[in-house]
């Protein structure tokens, strides 16, 4: 995937509070982005979600580990 993944955290509670995406198939995985907000997921609740290798979804998680995470440290199939 090229483009861009951004989720918004709480940083008190690491609840997701917003998700931004910019890429060529946004519109594919947005509504999963929808669902994280609207049912107050953490960013442990998300990586700790299977998520598809290998489709824009997986990006979500990967963002999430990202937090925690230092990223240059994680393999392609971090999850």
């Amino acid at each position: 995937m090229t483009g861009l993944i951004k989720l918004v955290i709480n940083a008190q509670n690491q609840q997701i509070i917003g998700v931004h995406i910019v890429a060529e198939n946004a519109g594919e995985v947005i509504y999963a982005g929808i669902l994280d907000v609207k049912f107050g997921l953490t960013v442990e609740d998300l990586t700790d979600t299977m998520a598809p290798y290998l489709t824009m979804t997986e990006g979500l998680k990967l963002v999430a580990l990202g937090y925690n995470n230092d990223v240059s440290k994680l393999s392609c199939s971090a999850g």
